[in-house]
């Protein structure tokens, strides 16, 4: 053992080598990491098997890359769009793929020693967290797991869970601590303050919050008790403004660079990052030095001649960047690996860069404490903020870490900031709500019997009576449509459910258009566009431009069989909802089937290029996913290699991309 681990890494180290599971909680930047490379090595060295799962493909690409630089051709990566060395003692995956493995090659998992949840915190994700659930729910009992998550209260509550499903011990390590401590800072009023009670004295005039500006809630009810009539003295009350650029200062005088500054919207960091260029942070040598690092990268991405990468290059020559997820993805990994050399002082960054990836700074700022949560604008989750703020202070370079919010009296109240702040973290809540690809495998395996499976769920053990028999019914009206939709009978799948249980996430629209012999009719550009059109959603107030008339039989095809699905959804109860198709995409993407170069599809979409690429990829990923399905015939499977090939060429191949880092 080496005597550098803190106590909480000895501890499960300890529960490691007496092989059992292990489930920890620490906060961001404490050191989790170290517990997943010891674990490796154990099995590594035993000759066993280890698959790593990361919630987000940008964090499974940063372990792949970390991981082969310690262990030389044993690192494997699949992540849908991308399949490197997949038979590997080491295999980094998306969650989603390893649950699907589960069902669909359960063999390969013979040899597996250990399963790694990363962010397993991510089981109260609406929209994912039932992957998390499903994952460990349904992998077999000699696997043993190691789960890493952030601080949550009910961690015990979970791993007692677990101990409930599987015939293995599970250790749970709880560090509260931080190696390096957070200091917490506030710009209010054009003041700074490191103290709350301050803040509210003097930023806030005593009161718990102001007149709303844009006179109703933060988005989650908060300021609702703030604006009864104690608060007419001050409705003549205007905040002083909180300059970015007087805090960037203090920030610079006070040493505390490098900084992330966090703001809630791509757009936002864009501006921020151009608005604060008048700041250089750099010396004429260090400039020297990062713009002949920066030019080298862009050069080995091929992203010299990119206009996006050139007009960085202003940015980067004064230790500025912005990084979001509608980048080139190249583009982000330059400016990650310049952070990480500790070229970038300040960046202007989306949440996104707070998940997993490991780029902490000295400092940390936000933009503001409110944000877009999928339907609505709220108060960020404690946790959240600090799995941004966790950024802040690096570990054996720092003695704290700061961590500064901008606060306007009338937009938040003093009460919600230390809640925000102070207050204990939100428990991890199962979110479970098995998909229909899930069903028809466990239909396959079990039959009527696969209904036994539910009391086994997180969702099961945290409910009371009433909430597991609505689970259960859900489960039951699913199955019902499933049989009436003819993907199942009493004896079992139909050929239309063996296509389905590959299709996740869209096995409803695609097994219609396949028993219908509508798939069949389709070319390499009107299968991808179909897929494309199912995978998209559509940003707010986005409008679609219109689909040439030779696609337009994919649109109507699509709408017809939607309709269909939502009306027997509606009649069964069944949630979530089939989304509707969106055709935002489909010029440029029959563009660049068509051999269009990367730049020029700007003249047929204004979707940033970042997401371009990444819907590219997961219309690739499900392209795989047909040429896979045991029913596709094999002119489909061919459509879709065709397809696969003109759409995985250059700036979206990503498995190219991985190779050149």
């Amino acid at each position: 053992m080496n005597y550098d681990y803190d106590p909480f890494q000895l501890k499960a180290i300890e529960a490691i080598d007496a092989e059992k599971s292990v489930l920890v909680s620490a906060p961001t930047g404490a050191g989790k990491t170290a517990i997943a490379e010891y674990a490796i090595n154990k099995a590594l060295a035993r000759n066993q098997r280890v698959i790593y799962t990361a919630p987000i493909k940008a964090l499974s690409n940063q372990k792949y890359r970390d991981f082969s630089a310690i262990y030389p051709d044993q690192v494997g990566l699949l992540t849908g769009d991308v399949s490197l060395n997949s038979h590997a003692p080491l295999v980094i995956m998306t969650t989603e793929i390893y649950r699907n493995q589960l069902f669909e090659d359960p063999e390969r998992l013979k040899n597996t020693a250990w399963v790694i949840f990363d962010e397993v915190h991510y089981l109260d994700d609406p929209e994912r967290g039932t992957v998390w659930e499903e994952a460990i729910m349904f992998s077999p009992p000699h696997v043993r797991f190691l789960a890493l998550s952030a601080t949550a209260p009910n961690i015990e509550e979970l791993a007692e869970w677990i101990r409930s499903i599987l015939d293995h011990p599970i250790e749970v390590i709880q560090e509260d601590r931080r190696p390096v401590p957070l200091v917490h800072l506030f710009q209010c009023q054009g003041k700074i303050y490191d103290d709350e009670k301050m803040l509210k004295k003097e930023g806030f005039l005593g009161h718990d919050g102001w007149p709303s500006r844009w006179n109703r809630g933060g988005g989650d009810g908060s300021r609702r008790s703030a604006r009864g009539g104690h608060q007419r003295w001050a409705a003549h009350l205007r905040a002083k403004p909180n300059r970015i650029d007087d805090l960037i200062a203090h920030i610079q005088t006070m040493k505390r660079l490098p900084c992330l500054y966090f703001a809630f919207g791509r757009k936002r960091t864009e501006e921020l990052a151009w608005e604060q260029g008048k700041f250089n942070f750099l010396s004429a040598e260090d400039s020297v030095k990062i713009l002949k690092h920066y030019d080298e990268l862009c050069e080995k991405f091929q992203l010299a001649n990119e206009p996006k990468a050139i007009e960085m290059r202003k940015l980067v020559a004064h230790g500025i960047a912005f990084h979001h997820a509608g980048m080139l993805p190249t583009l982000k990994e330059v400016i990650e690996q310049l952070f990480t050399s500790k070229q970038i002082m300040l960046i202007f960054t989306t949440e996104t860069f707070a998940i997993g990836i490991n780029m902490p700074a000295k400092t940390v700022i936000f933009d503001e404490l409110r944000k877009f949560y999928g339907t609505h604008f709220g108060f960020l989750r404690t946790r959240d903020y600090f799995q941004m703020a966790g950024r802040a202070g690096r570990r054996g370079m720092d003695e704290k870490g700061f961590v500064y919010s901008r606060i306007n009296p009338h937009d938040i109240l003093h009460s919600v900031i230390i809640r925000i702040i102070f207050g204990k973290q939100e428990p991890i809540e199962s979110q479970f709500n098995s998909c229909y690809a899930t069903l028809l495998n466990l239909y396959n395996q079990f039959g009527q019997k696969l209904l036994d499976f539910y009391p086994r769920s997180l969702h099961f053990f945290q409910s009371n009576r009433k909430k597991r028999e609505r689970g259960a019914d859900m489960i039951e009206r699913k199955l019902a449509l499933l049989k009436e939709m003819g993907f199942l009978t009493s004896q079992g799948l139909t050929p239309k459910g063996d296509f389905g249980a590959w299709m996740y996430g869209y096995e409803l629209p695609l097994s219609e258009m396949m028993e219908s012999g509508f798939l069949e009719t389709l070319d390499e550009v009107k299968l991808s566009v179909l897929l494309c059109a199912l995978i998209y959603e559509p940003r707010r107030n986005q409008e679609a431009r219109p689909i040439p008339n030779h696609l337009e039989i994919v649109e109507n095809q699509a709408v017809r069989v939607w309709k269909k699905i939502n009306r027997l959804e509606t009649h069964h109860r069944t949630w979530p909802l089939t989304k509707e198709a969106h055709f935002h995409m489909a010029r440029a993407l029959e563009a660049w089937i068509k051999g269009c170069p990367f730049n020029d599809l700007i003249k047929y979409t204004d979707i940033d290029e970042g997401e371009v690429i990444r819907y590219f990829r997961m219309v690739i990923q499900l392209l795989r996913q047909i040429k896979q399905a045991p029913q596709a015939s094999s002119h489909l499977r061919s459509t879709a290699q065709t397809a696969l090939g003109k759409i995985n060429r250059d700036l979206v191949d990503a498995e190219k991309q991985l190779k050149n880092m």
